[in-house]
């Protein structure tokens, strides 16, 4: 498994790689996966939850408690509630996004996929999903894992990051684009 130098070079990458590593010998990564993508989605839908693990006012016992109770209610596997108790006790919970989406591409490099961030203005269906992935694949020639997110402020269309590729397609891009061809 080659692990990206740009991965490793940062503070969540060198994290996520300690997490995917543990995971790989306790051939756990598939639910450390599930667990980190039950987090983001927390981390997504809780103001609560993001400020605590934002906040450098909350002590390192009191977020260590806390990732416990929330792993629970959340039913993280053993090892990421594991993981998250060092991000608390090593101060470095706000870091947790950005190891989720490091571990995310160490993972789909480990299962010979690329990952593609894709944002839509509406959720999309499986059946869009499905294609969607068909479409990236005959792109690139591999098979796709998507991470999906909803922004209504697209108006429609999707914004896809593949890698370095960014395929914008959204509607608020088209109409910015025809304001400023407009401006002359």
């Amino acid at each position: 498994m080659e692990n990206s130098g740009a991965i490793q070079a940062s503070l969540a990458g060198r994290y996520a790689s300690a997490l995917f590593d543990l995971a790989r010998d306790g051939k756990g990564i598939d639910a450390v996966a599930a667990s980190l993508t039950t987090l983001d989605s927390a981390l997504g839908e809780s103001t609560d939850l993001r400020r605590l693990f934002g906040s450098p006012l909350v002590s390192r016992d009191a977020a260590a408690n806390a990732v416990k109770a929330v792993s629970g209610s959340l039913k993280l596997d053993p090892l990421t509630t594991n993981f998250l108790g060092v991000l608390a006790a090593n101060r470095r919970l706000g870091q947790a996004g950005a190891v989720i989406a490091a571990f995310r591409q160490l993972a789909a490099a480990h299962r010979g996929e690329m990952t593609a961030d894709v944002t839509s203005a509406h959720a999309l269906t499986d059946g869009q999903v499905t294609a969607l992935k068909s479409k990236l694949k005959a792109r690139v020639g591999r098979d796709v894992a998507v991470n999906l997110r909803t922004d209504s402020a697209l108006l429609g269309g999707l914004v896809v990051r593949l890698g370095s590729q960014l395929i914008d397609g959204s509607i608020r891009t088209r109409l910015n684009t025809l304001a400023h061809a407009m401006k002359g």
